[in-house]
């Protein structure tokens, strides 16, 4: 051979071919040929180093910062989360607005749960007014609740039949 220093082995250990135009890792400084030089192709351990992305919200397209280490995708699902400012983003923040005004509980809603006796909005578990502590007086009962307590106290008979509008005291309102 003429030039026998001519050229170097891949360091790949499943390539070792030779190439007379090897190619350098400004990672790792390990000697490749042109198959595996890229950091992907020959498992680089120092390619973190070198290969800083900046990932882009889909939604917004607004950089999003990344710590070292830390995966771009968790950070780009926390920035549409918390920051982005697309309407996407910001409508579903703003579905649960419907928050609960029985004292303790801090459950939000999609849609307005409100009592007929109070007129409070409330969560799907404090709704009804015997779960809520209801302070709502007077409020006209409905023809199906009047008939109920009316069978509850053995009043009903076939021929009376309570009015709508009539309203009875709090103190004859039936338990659940």
């Amino acid at each position: 051979m003429e030039f026998p220093d001519l050229g170097a082995h891949c360091s790949e250990p499943s390539c070792q071919r030779l190439d007379f135009l090897p190619l350098k890792c400004d990672a790792c400084s390990g000697i490749f040929c042109a198959d595996h030089v890229a950091y992907a192709q020959h498992h680089c351990g120092s390619a973190y180093q070198k290969d800083i992305q900046v990932p882009v919200c889909p939604l917004c397209n607004v950089p999003v910062p990344v710590a070292r280490g830390e995966p771009p995708d968790r950070a780009v699902g926390e920035h549409i989360d918390r920051d982005c400012r697309s309407d996407p983003a910001q409508q579903k923040r703003k579905i649960f607005t419907n928050k609960c005004e029985r004292t303790g509980c801090r459950q939000r809603e999609m849609m307005r749960l409100t009592c007929e006796r109070c007129g409070r909005n409330f969560c799907i578990k404090h709704r009804h007014p015997l779960d809520h502590d209801c302070s709502g007086e007077g409020h006209p009962t409905s023809l199906a609740g009047l008939a109920a307590i009316s069978r509850a106290q053995g009043l009903a008979s076939t021929s009376t039949i309570p009015s709508p509008s009539r309203t009875l005291p709090s103190s004859t309102s039936p338990s659940r």
